[in-house]
């Protein structure tokens, strides 16, 4: 399932076609997708100009002028492709190399641009994707985001806040990380690179980065900054693609060659002066890679 970045690169890459443009169509071509598609999807939209695109966590927002969002999941193996004219894109990269097989196109947005019309196409093979249509004033109270933590960007993850999410837990700190209401959108690549950054063990409690006054410890400090950072720089760099995956500037993802954790299992640990070597182990039935010797 495409992570954070991933997502975000999807974001940027639809913006530029998508923003300010007009629905003219929305061409369903089956009714549903994981789930059924709304009710009077198309003409709840049609003729809609976009006044944004977003993104909440792991999921695409596209904001209509009068109000109205469409969310978008891209599930397992969605993507969007940009047509016009006879060029046509994929934004983002993805673990797994995106289908452009046209019957599994399945929702088409038609747009009336100033440029000359455009469409985007979503594909998904396995249709464990899915979109819906709320008002965006009750996007709070939506059931996928009701509970979602702080995003994992921005000041509003600090130590502090994980401190009062952590104290008293005995919970190992991997999973904590990966609790949508601790953090929203941090998944298992990014934690694996996050607690490396950090030289934070995957296996630790995480009350033990928690003082007895409930304050963060440095440890816990480092850890938030070097979860801000990763991933910062998984999105500069386009999204984990662990294929070649072409983004809509004709650049590649390379943030998978610099994995310090994550798929690098019996290969010598990268932090300078550690000589250990980078681990698997499951945790909660998800891969964890990590050097014994330097993460404690």
């Amino acid at each position: 399932m495409p992570e954070l970045p991933e997502v975000e690169t999807v974001r940027r890459g639809l913006a530029p076609t998508m923003e300010g443009t007009r629905i003219e169509r929305l061409e369903l071509r089956r009714p549903d997708l994981r789930f059924p598609l709304p009710r009077d999807f198309a003409a709840r939209v049609e003729g809609r100009r976009i006044a944004a695109l977003s993104r909440r966590a792991k999921y695409l927002l596209i904001d209509l002028e009068d109000g109205a969002t469409i969310i978008a999941h891209l599930g397992m193996s969605g993507s969007f492709r940009i047509e016009e004219g006879e060029a046509a894109d994929t934004p983002g990269v993805f673990h797994h190399e995106r289908s452009k097989d046209e019957k599994h196109d399945h929702v088409l947005f038609h747009l009336d641009r100033a440029e000359g019309p455009a469409r985007v196409i979503y594909n998904d093979p396995r249709r464990f994707g899915f979109m819906d249509l709320v008002d965006r004033a009750d996007l709070d109270d939506y059931p996928a985001f009701r509970d979602l933590g702080p995003e994992p960007v921005g000041n509003m993850l600090s130590a502090n806040y994980l401190a009062s999410r952590f104290a008293d837990r005995s919970q190992p700190l991997k999973s904590a990380l990966l609790d949508q209401k601790v953090i929203a959108g941090l998944g298992n690549i990014y934690v694996c690179e996050a607690l490396w950054r950090s030289h934070l063990s995957p296996t630790r409690k995480v009350s033990t980065l928690v003082t007895k006054t409930g304050k963060p410890k440095q440890e816990l400090t480092l850890l938030a900054s070097s979860i801000r950072e990763v991933i910062a720089d998984a999105i500069e760099a386009g999204g984990s693609s662990l294929r070649d995956h072409i983004q809509t500037d004709g650049t590649l993802g390379y943030f998978q060659h610099f994995f310090r954790a994550y798929d690098r299992e019996g290969r010598d640990c990268l932090t300078e002066g550690c000589g250990g070597t980078v681990e698997r182990i499951v945790q909660s039935g998800r891969s964890t890679f990590y050097c014994r010797r330097c993460q404690k």
